[in-house]
């Protein structure tokens, strides 16, 4: 028989719709699946065997086209269409505040308090003292003046919508002057000069890329100057020959001319991180204390709460902020306070905090201590007694990410992983579709599982995983 007969006769075999529709309602595994995801893929699972007999190139043998081969494609493609995108993954990479895998993991007290306002009606804008209609920015307000140090407080939606409504409240159609060396971008390609330009400021740029001095910002002040900003380089540094304006230096300059000054501390901290013996970040008490009369910055960052624009200052800038029409379409939800409310709470005891938090607690993890969880996972993957599993623990750097602590190394212990017979690619691609998903990276041919951004209860996930893959071979 020629290929091409032999192709026309696998043609002829491919059942229809409705019948591969009727012997997957007799099949007890397709009884959760709506109809409408079924026809869907029963009809995708034929399009693409036509697909594939029709094209020479591509291989098929007379078993795909069997009832049972046909159906539990079917069946694959049902499963996968009612699997949420969004998944639990395992962080096995080091970066401590990965953007790409969601950035901070919420404090228990967060993810519980979360939960109960969920399920249930809450008091989100209604004043229960007065019974009468309040402000969703209540919740949070009074408990960030008390660990800022600031006069009022509001929250929206993420920091760049922060900077955004502060920006066009204070200076909108006036100048706004910024370092040269300030202006800068982060992921998701926000850039201070466009949001400068959506908020309706004009940027004036003063000083060099690596130096400006006071008298920059002092001979740049003109009858329609609205703002001095002052942005924190997050995500990246400038070292050498090099020298930048303090906020307490700029805050005078605008007392002494009447403007106002606004800093954007991109991944605040209440936390001087110094103290733990980590590289020095400005925090927010220090930067209100300074006598700025906005300052700004990330919930989801170095605070380790939800993804959130926090704005703290004066009360009479606030207030002009908080009357802005662009705050409503910023403006955050219940879930997202109720999250960020519970991480509050935890700073009220600095302690408490760090060993609370996962992301403070996993910053301030010391060697040791990750060293100790590398150890119960290398006897864990030994255990699976593999002769092709090659195992090494290794001395590596963590990272903080998210934008923050750019220069900052964490020394970590990780554990490298060589399988014998399978190339690197292929064991990060396997770990990549587990479930739940292991995220790891790859260095000098091994797969690299880093112990500082994995939790206690993941140890475990991780061994079984690998004895999944061995069983699979």
């Amino acid at each position: 028989m020629k290929l091409n007969e032999k192709r026309q006769s696998f043609l002829k075999m491919l059942p229809g719709v409705d019948h591969v529709l009727e012997v997957a309602g007799t099949k007890p595994i397709f009884e959760d699946i709506p109809k409408s995801v079924l026809v869907r893929c029963v009809r995708s699972v034929i399009q693409d065997l036509r697909i594939i007999i029709l094209d020479d190139k591509m291989d098929i043998k007379e078993e795909d086209l069997s009832e049972s081969a046909i159906l539990e494609k079917v069946k694959t493609c049902a499963q996968n269409a009612m699997t949420p995108n969004l998944l639990r993954v395992i962080n096995a990479t080091g970066v401590v505040m990965h953007t790409n895998l969601g950035r901070s993991i919420l404090a228990a007290e967060a993810v519980e308090n979360i939960s109960l306002v969920a399920g249930s009606y809450s008091n989100l804008e209604f004043d229960l003292s007065k019974g009468v209609r309040g402000s969703r920015y209540s919740a949070v307000e009074d408990i960030l003046c008390e660990i800022s140090g600031a006069q009022a407080a509001m929250v929206v939606n993420n920091n760049a919508g922060a900077v955004l409504l502060c920006l066009e409240t204070i200076a909108k159609g006036k100048k706004v002057i910024v370092s040269r060396g300030e202006l800068v971008e982060i992921g998701g390609s926000f850039r201070i000069p466009d949001i400068m330009a959506k908020s309706g400021g004009i940027l004036k740029e003063v000083g060099t890329t690596n130096r400006t001095h006071l008298k920059d910002y002092e001979s740049a002040i003109e009858s329609d100057t609205g703002l001095l900003l002052k942005v924190h380089k997050s995500n990246y540094s400038v070292v050498g020959f090099t020298a930048e304006v303090s906020v307490k230096d700029m805050v005078e300059i605008g007392t002494k001319y009447h403007i106002p000054v606004m800093e954007d501390l991109g991944s605040g901290t209440f936390i001087d991180f110094s103290q733990y013996g980590l590289l020095k970040e400005p925090t927010v008490q220090e930067s209100v204390a300074t006598g700025a009369d906005v300052v700004t910055f990330s919930g989801d960052k170095l605070l380790g709460g939800p993804q959130a624009g926090i704005i703290v200052g004066k009360k009479d800038i606030l207030d002009r902020i908080k009357q802005n029409p662009l705050t409503r379409a910023l403006r955050i939800d219940k879930l997202t306070l109720a999250a960020l409310e519970s991480t509050l709470r935890l700073y009220l005891d600095k302690d408490k905090a760090i060993a609370a938090i996962p992301t403070l607690r996993m910053l301030t993890l010391s060697y040791d201590e990750i060293a100790k969880k590398a150890d119960r996972l290398y006897n864990l993957l030994k255990n699976i007694n593999d002769a092709r599993l090659s195992i090494k623990l290794i001395d590596l750097s963590s990272q903080a990410g998210g934008g923050a602590l750019p220069l900052l190394d964490l020394p970590s212990r990780c554990v490298g992983i060589h399988v014998k017979g399978l190339s690197v690619n292929t064991v990060e691609r396997y770990m990549r579709n587990n479930t739940p998903p292991i995220i790891g990276r790859i260095e000098d041919d091994l797969f690299i599982i880093d112990l500082r951004t994995i939790q206690e209860d993941e140890l475990q996930l991780i061994e079984s995983a690998f004895s999944g893959m061995f069983r699979d071979l």
